[in-house]
């Protein structure tokens, strides 16, 4: 029997102790004892045999057995004592048959504390064993609303579907859209074919991610393995080999990068303001002529929304003649966009707009695939470094559209007919309904959405008995239409109030601007890695109200008033006392919501009758969008 290899342990162990002493942390293995809350707010659940991944065991159960191992599980004791003697023997026995009796432990928040088997788990980790079986009683916690707390809840669920006990993410909802990305309905169990190849893929991932990073990032691998899998889709990193994944993995870093940031958008509320230097003026551009592909999921003679985009197109052409090319590309959809996209940068586009969410992905793996091309995604909320995302704050319409139906209606019953429930759009119809309640405290707004299974938009205004209704921002020309902004309808008499603009053309107009002028970069933060959102409104004329000349002149100032105060910053539509339907206070006095909270509200002002829907319910042509852009789903429990 050799001591060398307790000798080779006993030295990390004793590096790893002098290390976290002289930063003041503990320097021995965690204890959970001592970790553990108050009696009586625990439950114990047996697990059976288990396989345990070593770099999960973290602690020993009691206090008595910790003192022997630094916080790495490697040996302390001097090697002329009898601990040090049973160590190398584990480690004889280890070498030449491999340790197989299981350990006896119990799990905690998935970290795992030896109760039986101390010196076997601090030899399997000396030679980086990747699992041992072990007998586990799971320890739970009372449920509360802390993050991890929610996170292991998420766990457990996870785990009496894949029994998996191998990643682990840092982020609520992970875990859902795991099961989700991999083909798995809610709590649907695996096969435990389908459990090995995930966990040789995991394991593969794993091995190449830590390669890569060298300590680097702080980002667990599953947060990172649930980003490639997000962009790729599960069955291509399950299938691809070695040499393509760690060429993946470094593509990719960027996007590892923005798992680290707290604030993962770089909102730009207003086009940017820095003027090339003077020098910039005189050296040549790197592209004299910008070709660029628009990419739309329909026609504009089929789409109000494209035909919107199509108009900004049109404008941009005509602003720059000269050093603007376009190509257009309809119909696409989530099955021929990255193919389209590869058509327009063989075609020479060295700048892509795809004008809907769904195809984010796509434009993500584009941009990797293809650095020197510029590509944005209309979209809000997308966190992705290799592409910039824009949207306007259509909110600030919503606003003075909800004032001038508010001062209109006499009945005080006004319908809203909403599209999707996505990022932004609970903040228009929010915005609408503040905007009724400023003016008029009685009026109610009543919800209805497009989007919903069985929807019958001209039923629910005549049940709801309302004199106005908000409507679709547009319409397509041959529509022949009117029942679009807020309008008037009862039998014959019908009449328009407002209409929002949409005015992408001056979007593209002031964007292309400071790719020309040189001011593109300086949009970039300058760390370099947060993702870019540009979030334009009133301020910089991409969003309008366009209002009847019908209108009486006294709300026709009044409209202009707001619109002027909205636009110079002086009134914020979300400032002031307002509450949910629940009576939750959203707004305090003085104070206005920031942009983030705007962008992900995910509750109903107080004077708004109607709900927001969930994916289920509604129909299954619409649900990519909001997949995509959607609100973090809730329980139905949380609803009641």
């Amino acid at each position: 029997m050799s001591l060398s290899e307790y000798m080779k342990a006993y030295k990390s162990g004793k590096k790893e102790y002098q290390t976290r002493l002289l930063k003041g942390l503990h320097p021995t293995v965690e204890v959970l004892d001592e970790l553990l809350p108050t009696r009586g707010t625990l439950s114990e659940v047996p697990l059976g045999l288990v396989q345990i991944p070593m770099d999960q065991i973290v602690g020993t159960k009691t206090k008595s057995r910790s003192s022997a191992f630094a916080h790495n599980f490697m040996p302390i004791l001097r090697e002329n004592t009898e601990f040090a003697y049973k160590w190398s023997r584990l480690s004889d026995s280890h070498e030449q048959e491999g340790i197989r009796e299981p350990i006896k432990a119990y799990e905690y928040m998935n970290r795992f504390y030896v109760e039986e088997g101390n010196k076997r788990v601090s030899v399997m980790k000396h030679y980086n064993v990747a699992y041992t079986p072990g007998t586990v009683v799971r320890i739970i916690p009372k449920k509360t609303e802390e993050t991890e707390n929610r996170i292991y809840f998420e766990f457990l669920d996870f785990y009496e579907a894949a029994h998996m006990n191998n990643i682990w993410f840092s982020k609520v909802g992970s875990f859902p859209k795991l099961q989700e990305m991999v083909g798995k309905r809610e709590k649907e169990p695996w096969t435990e074919e389908e459990r090995r190849d995930f966990n040789s893929a995991y394991t593969r991932f794993t091995t190449e991610f830590q390669s890569q990073n060298k300590n680097q990032l702080s980002v667990l691998p599953g947060d990172a393995f649930l980003a490639l899998i997000s962009l790729y889709g599960y069955e291509e990193i399950r299938d691809i080999g070695i040499s393509e994944l760690k060429k993946l993995i470094a593509d990719s870093w960027e996007e590892f990068e923005l798992l680290e940031e707290e604030k993962e958008i770089d909102l730009k509320m207003d086009p940017a303001k820095e003027k090339p230097s003077i020098f910039s003026r005189f050296l040549p551009l790197n592209e004299t002529k910008l070709k660029i592909a628009f990419l739309y999921d329909k026609t504009p003679a089929s789409s109000a929304w494209t035909y919107a985009h199509e108009l900004g197109r049109q404008h941009l052409e005509e602003c720059f003649a000269d050093a603007v090319e376009t190509l257009v590309f309809e119909n696409v959809t989530e099955q021929t966009v990255e193919e389209v996209m590869e058509e327009a940068i063989r075609a020479g586009c060295n700048l892509i707009f795809t004008t809907t969410p769904v195809f984010v992905t796509a434009s993500v793996k584009a941009a990797i695939a293809n650095p020197d091309v510029r590509i944005l995604s209309c979209s809000l909320n997308t966190s992705h470094r290799y592409i910039r995302t824009y949207y306007a704050r259509m909110y600030e319409a919503k606003f003075l559209m909800g004032a001038l139906a508010g001062l209109s209606t006499e009945k005080d019953r006004i319908v809203y007919l909403a599209d999707y429930p996505i990022y932004g759009e609970i903040a228009n119809i929010n915005a609408f309904a503040l905007g009724v309640r400023m003016v008029n405290p009685k009026a109610k707004v009543y919800l209805e959405w497009f989007t919903r299974k069985g929807a019958d938009p001209d039923g629910y205004i005549r049940q709801s008995e309302a004199d106005y209704v908000s409507g679709k921002d547009m319409v397509i020309p041959e529509a022949n239409s009117r029942m679009f902004g807020v309008y008037r309808k009862e039998g014959t008499d019908f009449a328009n109030l407002a209409m929002p603009v949409w005015h992408w053309g001056r979007f593209y107009e002031q964007l292309i601007q400071t790719i020309f002028d040189g001011t593109w970069k300086y949009d970039d933060a300058p760390e370099g890695t947060k993702a870019i959102n540009y979030w334009w409104g009133m301020s910089a004329e991409v969003v309008d109200v366009i209002c009847s000349g019908s209108l009486p002149e006294g709300t026709r100032q009044l409209t202009e008033l707001l619109k002027e105060t909205i636009r110079l910053g002086i009134f914020h539509p979300f400032t002031g006392t307002f509450y949910d339907q629940e009576g939750v206070l959203r707004g305090r006095e003085g104070d206005s919501l920031s942009p983030e909270e705007i962008i992900t509200m995910d509750w109903l002002a107080e004077n708004i009758e109607g709900e927001i829907p969930d994916l289920e319910e509604l129909e299954e042509s619409f649900r990519p969008v909001v997949l995509q852009q959607g609100l973090p789903r809730k329980k139905k429990e949380d609803k009641s």
